[in-house]
């Protein structure tokens, strides 16, 4: 499904082969707004398709993370007031999958990964203005990260996102990525 979906902040390094996306993060790329930082950044590298109504989205995620905040992972985004985003990132010397939800400003919210931090499964759900992020390493079971509100319209913008806040240079990979009816919201424990 990659090679029907759009750019928003393209960056210059990526490629596309037998299903595998592999992007290079450009210098201090992040998706953030104003809480605690104070700075409103939107330049981060999101590979996105519009899905209209209610959703899951899924992909395997992983990245060569060194420096503080790199981050790789999925992004729901109703333009750049209004987004979430979740993935793996490097926060407080170690992978964990941090979770971000826009409404104007930004929130973070972070959880240790359970197995191997170089590869996880990320899942997204959207019920109408719900919201649900799942991960799994390997075939554990889906592990509920955060249950959000956010306010929006019919169509959306889904799909994978990667950023280097402190640097240049972060390869992630993405693959198995897919966008379908959503999981049964008894699926949710």
């Amino acid at each position: 499904m990659f090679e029907t979906m759009s750019w928003l902040n393209e960056p210059a390094d990526w490629s596309l082969a037998g299903g595998v996306l592999r992007a290079v993060t450009e210098l201090r790329t992040d998706f953030w707004r104003q809480t605690f930082y104070g700075w409103t950044t939107d330049n981060g590298h999101f590979l996105h398709a519009p899905a209209t109504g209610d959703f899951t989205a899924e992909a395997v995620v992983s990245a060569k993370h060194t420096t503080r905040f790199d981050q790789a992972g999925m992004m729901v985004r109703a333009g750049e007031r209004h987004w979430l985003k979740s993935g793996l990132e490097v926060t407080s010397g170690a992978v964990q999958v941090s979770t971000v939800v826009t409404r104007e400003f930004s929130d973070v919210s972070m959880t240790p990964v359970t197995g191997s931090p170089s590869e996880v499964s990320m899942r997204v759900t959207r019920f109408g203005s719900a919201l649900t992020v799942h991960c799994r390493s390997g075939d554990a079971p889906w592990q509920l990260l955060r249950l959000a509100h956010l306010d929006l319209p019919a169509t959306v913008e889904v799909g994978v996102m990667c950023c280097s806040p402190e640097r240049a240079g972060l390869e992630a990979t993405f693959r198995d990525f897919r966008l379908g009816p959503p999981i049964p919201r008894d699926g949710l424990e």
